[in-house]
């Protein structure tokens, strides 16, 4: 039988109502509005909403938005050091974002000070850029030598935008491995050693594009991919690949095609298949000639034409929506 949550005598956590301000208390409790409901169906119901609502573009409005969505999203192996608004505080060497820590630890705080967010974590909220905030928060604060554990948040608390720095730079650096978990992997225990091995063993191999924003090349036994998450307006976006589609002026190359698009955290992510012997280095000048015809259809406000419409009507059959 499942334990009674004792009750507590303290001053109760008060939080904004639609009417006013109320204490909050138990979800089986009476609301302190009086309405003789419980909280969960009064009062505490706009609360649970706030904190589940999923906000579509977490990260918009932070430096480099596109990186930020392809190391949730794309990047097995990835990591960029964070500059916060206020600086960081005593004891604290550096703030590191990973694409994943070890146990899927939300953060870590290690020996030295210096703190791991991981990205690639399951959120209990809908909006991922709270989240994140809260745990970093908390990070800061932890005893050195300790993860950062999951929680619910605050529906009021700050955001990453918040919290740091607008004009940071945000420069993902892309790792072949997991090495940077442990700061001297060389002597690292056995376990931990096997451990590095299943997980870089498990990483698809990863590359930015050093000639265009938010573009990575990746390699998988059968063929190559690029993806490419872009700025742009969706449909905007893609009324101008349809038209590029439809002239014969997608592809980034002989033996390359444009296949389709995922949707994510409000982005649209374009892929294209590649030759398996095209490296990253390869598709640099190409990409960089596609930004420039995309540009020109981006300008364009013409009506799209019964072959563009086609053409548009493949790609968005293809879509496919990752958050």
């Amino acid at each position: 039988m499942a334990k009674k949550r004792p009750q507590t005598k303290g001053k109760p956590h008060i939080t904004s109502g639609a009417e006013g301000d109320f204490p909050v208390v138990g979800a089986r409790e009476p609301c302190p509005c009086g309405s003789g409901r419980r909280y969960k169906a009064c009062h505490g119901r706009a609360a649970a909403h706030a904190v589940t609502e999923l906000v579509q573009r977490p990260f918009e409005g932070l430096v480099g938005e596109g990186d930020w969505i392809a190391l949730r999203e794309l990047v097995p192996a990835a990591t960029v050091e964070l500059t916060l608004k206020d600086g960081l505080p005593e004891g604290v060497p550096s703030v590191t974002l990973a694409t994943v820590l070890p146990m899927a630890w939300p953060a870590l705080r290690r020996e030295d000070g210096s703190v791991l967010i991981g990205l690639q974590n399951d959120t209990p909220s809908g909006d991922l850029s709270r989240d994140l905030a809260d745990t970093l928060l908390r990070a800061l604060e932890a005893e050195p030598g300790n993860p950062v554990q999951a929680r619910r948040v605050p529906s009021e608390g700050p955001r990453l935008q918040d919290v740091l720095d607008p004009k940071g730079a945000f420069e993902p650096v892309v790792h072949t491995g997991f090495e940077f978990w442990v700061p001297d992997s060389e002597n690292a225990s056995a376990d931990v050693t096997a451990s590095l091995e299943r997980a870089n063993a498990a990483a698809i191999p990863t590359v930015k594009l050093t000639g265009v924003d938010s573009a990575y090349w990746c390699e998988t036994p059968e063929k190559n991919h690029l993806r490419w998450v872009m700025p742009h307006p969706e449909e905007k976006l893609l009324d101008a690949l349809a038209r590029l589609h439809a002239a014969g002026r997608s592809s980034l190359g002989e033996g390359t095609r444009l296949v389709g698009s995922f949707r994510a955290h409000g982005l649209t992510v374009p892929v294209w298949d590649l030759p398996s012997a095209t490296r990253a280095e390869d598709i640099e000048k190409p990409a960089a000639e596609f930004a420039e015809r995309l540009a020109e259809a981006l300008a364009s406000d013409a009506p799209l034409t019964a072959d563009e419409r086609r053409a548009r009507g493949g790609l968005t059959n293809r879509q496919v929506t990752l958050s």
